[in-house]
């Protein structure tokens, strides 16, 4: 059996932070996910309960907020429990274990491919450790796909 999820979608509040009796720490989100449409359709969402634990729950709380950007990729997990008014309630959620941030912390200037890259000046002679991708030669027989 094969339970994993994978979603990108921004966080609809500001990540929740508890810790358990014996100290672990537990985060809980909710993510905002575009569901697909089709052309001319009005646009929808589907909002996914995260939960994530440990370092990861505590790492979400502190650089996460309402709006950010984030992959996860975990499990799927259904609870129930019984309500203060004694009605059963069942909970669907993703178990997190990872979390991603995808957009730059805010107020950090983002890395243009300048930066990244360095200067080439033609006249110089190539290196062996540089490669020019436009001419490499594989035959198709040769791709593992």
């Amino acid at each position: 059996m094969i339970n994993r999820v994978i979603l990108v979608g921004r966080l609809t509040r500001d990540p929740e932070l508890r810790r358990t009796t014996s100290g672990m720490s537990v985060a809980s989100f909710t993510v905002a996910v575009d569901n697909r449409v089709k052309s001319g359709a009005e646009k929808s969402a589907s909002f996914i309960p995260c939960t994530v634990w440990n370092q990861a729950a505590e790492n979400v709380s502190k650089f996460t907020r309402k709006g950010s950007l984030v992959g996860i990729d975990g499990r799927l997990n259904q609870r129930s429990y019984d309500s203060k008014e004694g009605k059963r309630v069942t909970v669907l959620e993703v178990i997190c274990d990872s979390v991603q941030f995808l957009e730059p912390k805010s107020g950090a200037p983002e890395a243009t491919p300048t930066d990244a890259t360095p200067d080439f000046q033609p006249d110089e002679p190539a290196r062996e450790t540089s490669k020019n991708l436009s001419s490499i030669d594989i035959v198709d027989d040769d791709l593992p796909f």
